[in-house]
């Protein structure tokens, strides 16, 4: 006899959901099982986030009912954290456990160091940004026994290593996850089934992302080959009505082949020769060469005699942990910052284009429409011929309908993003410089950025945690670690991450907390009682670097504004001069707490 299956640990039995006029979910019907690693895909606003919601009852439907099994215990994560800001992170994270005692579990410490290891501990959680503070609310869950982990976009504000350590820890724990999250590679290495939210219905796939989509081409296939033969019914009737009974016809054959025969005769996503010819005749030959460039802030070498040369129509991707000096470098090469030594030659026709991180250009009253009409009502098709009209535009960035009368201010942030980007390449630069461009963007606007983007013919420059799409836009992938040097990759990021595992590639020392996996197993309990005052001294050190880190990290931003006005007021020589006797202040209070930085970082080492 047959073992009767267990049952799911959550149900959704006709599910309906809607906020105001718009319903996001009509009449849905799923479980979770035991065991189960779901990833959640779907355009923004179209429901991920309530669906998550209504499985974790943080939210209740409208119509049907949400089930879950006797005495689950569910980890969630939302897009928001409840940590109180007046905790300490090690208090707020671990509780009341003494450090010995998660020091002695390996699952702790690994928690702790990759998603940690880089915050002082004993910060309050209010000082910390709102990163950080998303690293301590996924570390406090991560740290939990749960039955049900769901989480919702928990791959925010991790780099690629962090990303590479969460997937392996979700796959290694017991117990069954629901994710959303724009990381393709993410839901390939983590999930075996994947949840489509799309028109009110939720689509259920096997396999991560890359089974979702060739399933999807499937189904899609086989919807072309019913209608063909609808199709094909009514020419013979048709023909039947007009020469009486038909005449013998073979009905025509089609076939389905597996996975591989889907995508074997499509051709490579980007004409790399015909894209080259074209970036070559409109770049020229030369786009950034920069030879023998130094560059120190103080005692701090950010760039250490690099030579670098980016041609046109080469596409490169930049890793690299925080604060190592990828910023720095772009700024170099484009001309924002002056070199110490060397020589950075720029193209003469080089049109650069910048995606920043906020979205002060999208603000306003105005509807997404007349926002992109404005701009230009008509833009070349790059590598592709002809024209798109800016409402053709806006359809591929899925702007259409209700949507193109909507004001800019009433987008949500992931639609604002979009929008962002296509005012960028309405533009039609010729180099683009994307730091982060896959913040706040859905899978399917990315796919669709990464299909305009296979067409652009331009030099792209991609600093970006995503590792789907940096290895889907890049051609070569490069690494600035902070010893000054710009380093190519040609396995790129599994040589990356392999070299980061093996110590072949040393990470910039950035004061933080003790590293947790360098603490000793299991200290006896009075041992720790009787912390030598040594230690305080190197915990109240490591405080003081903190400080000073968020003290420079300051004087950067107040730097680059000043930057910013030098070039505004280039032709004005008066305020020229007041500028340049604020930025070297700037220079004088920055070189004064390096040194401060450095006599701290001595006193926690010791």
């Amino acid at each position: 006899m047959a073992a009767t299956p267990a049952p799911n640990l959550v149900n959704l039995e006709g599910v309906s959901k809607g906020f105001g006029t718009r319903l996001l979910l009509d009449k849905v019907s799923l479980g979770v099982g035991r065991g189960d690693r779901v990833g959640v895909v779907g355009r923004n606003g179209d429901g991920k986030s309530t669906l998550l919601q209504l499985l974790a009852r943080t939210q209740e439907p409208d119509d049907g009912r949400v089930t879950q099994n006797r005495d689950l215990r569910l980890g969630y994560l939302g897009q928001s954290d409840d940590l109180d800001p007046a905790l300490t992170v090690s208090k707020a994270v671990l509780g009341d456990v003494e450090t010995y005692t998660w020091a002695a579990d390996p699952r702790a410490r690994s928690v702790m160091e990759h998603l940690l290891g880089e915050i002082d501990h004993e910060a309050l959680i209010g000082t910390l940004s709102g990163g950080e503070r998303r690293r301590a609310s996924l570390a406090r869950l991560l740290l939990t026994d749960v039955d049900l982990l769901v989480l919702d976009e928990p791959t925010n504000h991790l780099d690629i290593e962090a990303v590479n350590w969460l997937a392996a820890h979700v796959v290694d724990r017991a117990g069954a996850l629901i994710v959303v999250t724009h990381d393709r590679w993410f839901l390939d290495a983590v999930c075996t089934e994947t949840w489509e939210v799309q028109g009110g219905r939720v689509s259920s796939y096997e396999g991560g992302y890359a089974a979702y989509v060739l399933a999807k081409a499937e189904r899609a296939r086989a919807e072309q080959v019913m209608e063909g033969k609808r199709q094909n019914l009514l020419k013979k009737e048709l023909a039947w009505l007009r020469r009486g009974a038909p005449a013998r016809t073979s009905k025509p054959k089609f076939r389905i082949d597996a996975a591989n025969a889907l995508i074997e005769n499509e051709p490579a996503p980007r004409d790399k020769l015909a894209l080259s010819q074209l970036a070559t005749s409109r770049l020229g030959k030369d786009v950034f060469d920069a030879e023998n460039v130094s560059l120190a802030f103080g005692d701090r070498v950010m760039l250490d005699h690099v030579t670098f040369r980016l041609g046109p129509a080469d596409r490169i991707g930049l890793l690299g942990p925080n604060g190592a000096g990828k910023t720095t470098f772009l700024k170099v090469l484009t001309g924002q910052l002056a070199p110490d030594s060397g020589l950075v030659k720029q193209g003469k026709t080089v049109r650069i284009a910048n995606l920043s991180q906020t979205l002060d250009e999208v603000e306003g009253q105005s509807t997404v429409l007349a926002h992109i009409t404005d701009i230009r009502r008509t833009a070349a098709l790059a590598g592709r011929g002809g024209e798109l009209t800016s409402s053709q535009l806006l359809e591929r960035f899925g702007f259409t309908g209700d949507k193109l009368t909507t004001r800019t201010s009433d987008l949500s942030g992931g639609e604002r993003r979009r929008l962002q980007l296509l005012r960028i390449l309405l533009d039609e630069p010729n180099v683009l410089i994307l730091d982060e461009p896959t913040n706040d963007l859905d899978v399917e606007t990315l796919t669709v950025l990464e299909d305009f983007l296979d067409s652009w013919p331009g030099v792209v420059v991609v600093v970006t945690h995503d590792r789907y799409f940096l290895e889907r836009v890049s051609d070569m992938v490069y690494t600035i670690m902070g010893d000054g040097k710009v380093r190519h990759l040609p396995r790129g990021v599994e040589q990356y991450l392999d070299e980061l595992e093996s110590g072949g590639l040393a990470r910039r020392v950035v004061a933080s907390a003790p590293s947790p996996a360098s603490m000793p197993a299991a200290p006896a309990p009075a041992a720790v009682a009787a912390a030598p005052v040594d230690a305080a001294a190197a915990r109240a050190a490591k405080k003081e670097l903190n400080r000073i880190e968020r003290q420079l990290s300051k004087l950067s931003d107040t730097e680059k504004k000043l930057h910013d006005q030098l070039a505004t007021h280039a032709s004005d020589y008066g305020r020229l001069a007041e500028l340049d006797t604020e930025l070297r202040k700037l220079t004088e209070e920055r070189e004064e707490l390096e040194l401060a930085w450095l006599e701290a970082a001595e006193r926690a080492e010791s």
